[in-house]
């Protein structure tokens, strides 16, 4: 429920609202004057505020100013026993959500309450979504290729131009994306993604374009396709190489009409959507093979982007690995933590096959298994990094099910000496094992007794 502060310099009426909103299960808070419904305001936060305009001292409408100019304001209700038609246009002009005339009615009053207190929730919901798509909008890297790609997307963000971001698995295509649409003209409309490589053919077209009830067995109702929810907005088609040859004569054909029709349906929906695809693949050598629309190509690909892979900007490894190192530390509840400068030299040595995505998991998986480490070192790290780097990190995607298990059990066994300062014998009582069994298994691992 909603905590609610009624301002208004009769007694009578503050103890009467407080009752009526108090019995709706609100929480309530009163006050005299303007100057206190202020004070009150510096220290306590509230939803919204039923104010009176004709105040002793400083004026409903003076206080209603200074409200609104506050980081954070509440919705305010006006109350007035002899409101005028230019004094309900002022309040509104300066913000006010509504104007109320005494007496009061009850009915109305609740749903003035409950309207204000849902306006003010909707507006941090929109605010808390709007900063996490500006988190997922964040490149991080210094190097020349992410400075030119960083550049790029200054330019031409701010226009109507397609895009194809090509990049290997996991190097950001989403994220060059976001960071495209919210630095746009649209960037106050819907950011809209589908996964073209997820979806099986018969379902693609459903979700694009949408379907009307029974146009197909379980189509239990009308459904709205990604192109409708981007309207005005951007529609980004992740991996867009591995589309149907099918589904693409439709995608290329909405392109030019900026129209289509759903699944079952005989009428045209119209649409205004920018369009951002993304491919892993060469998607010239797939309209030679046959799999890419020559014609669809040309229309995606205005303006091309390349996203580089992590081996070829390894000097923006070590603030990769700070920036998730800082993310999953906010994530998980944890205090900051730190890198070493050995632990740094192994992540630059590894190949990185999977790209951020793999640097990222890998960080992650280091958090969540050292919850009482602040400083991660080389040992903390997954065995594979400390090899050549030619195979992936286990626990990503090792090659075989014995590697995986190998991994982790090096991971847990060098977890438990850690905390165990090394003591061999008593990480063994604690892992259930005999001594001589660890000292065996630690020789299998690769484990010397030292780490």
């Amino acid at each position: 429920m909603a905590h609610i502060l009624i301002v208004d310099d009769e007694s009578g009426i503050r103890d009467s609202l407080r009752g009526i909103l108090e019995d709706e299960g609100h929480k309530v808070s009163v006050s005299p004057s303007g100057e206190d419904c202020l004070e009150q305001l510096r220290k306590l936060s509230f939803d919204v505020i039923l104010l009176d305009v004709w105040l002793t001292g400083m004026d409903g409408l003076e206080a209603l100013e200074k409200i609104r100019a506050l980081d954070d304001p509440p919705e305010v209700i006006m109350i007035s026993g002899h409101g005028t038609i230019e004094t309900a246009v002022r309040a509104t002009k300066l913000g006010a959500y509504d104007f109320a005339e005494k007496p009061l009615s009850l009915e109305k009053t609740l749903i003035l309450v409950k309207n204000a207190a849902e306006a003010r929730r909707l507006r941090h919901e929109n605010l808390d979504l709007r900063k996490q798509l500006q988190s997922k909008s964040v490149i991080v890297g210094d190097s020349v290729p992410m400075k030119a790609l960083r550049q790029q997307i200054g330019l031409m963000a701010p226009t109507h131009g397609r895009v194809l971001i090509y990049g290997e698995s996991g190097t950001g295509k989403e994220l060059v994306a976001h960071a495209i649409h919210v630095r746009s003209l649209r960037k106050d409309e819907p950011f809209v993604e589908i996964n073209c490589a997820a979806l099986p053919e018969d379902l693609i077209d459903s979700e694009l374009f949408g379907h009307r009830k029974s146009s197909f067995p379980g189509a239990t109702a009308d459904k709205e396709g990604k192109f409708q929810k981007a309207d005005h907005g951007t529609l980004f088609l992740d991996e867009v190489g591995d589309m149907s040859l099918k589904t693409q004569a439709k995608v290329l054909r909405t392109l030019e009409q900026q129209r289509f029709v759903p699944v079952g349906s005989d009428d045209a929906v119209t649409v205004d959507v920018r369009v951002i695809a993304s491919t892993n693949k060469d998607l010239e050598e797939e309209i030679a093979k046959g799999n890419f629309r020559e014609d669809l190509f040309y229309r995606l690909n205005v303006i091309p982007f390349v996203v580089p892979p992590v081996r070829e900007r390894k000097e923006d490894i070590p603030l990769l690995a700070r920036h998730f190192l800082k993310e999953f530390a906010s994530a998980y509840g944890r205090r900051p933590r730190e890198i070493t400068d050995d632990a740094i030299d192994s992540l630059m040595r590894y190949s990185w096959p999977g790209n951020v995505r793999e640097l990222r998991n890998v960080i992650e998986r280091i958090v969540i298994m050292n919850p009482t480490t602040t400083r991660f070192e080389r040992k903390h790290l997954p065995p594979l990094l400390h090899r050549d780097g030619s195979r992936r990190v286990a626990g990503v995607e090792a090659s075989t099910l014995h590697q995986a298990r190998a991994a982790y059990e090096r991971d847990y066994i060098l977890k438990k000496l850690d905390e165990n300062h090394g003591n061999v014998s008593r990480t063994a009582e604690v892992l259930g094992l005999e001594r001589s069994h660890l000292y065996r298994k630690m020789k299998s691992l690769g484990i010397a007794a030292k780490e």
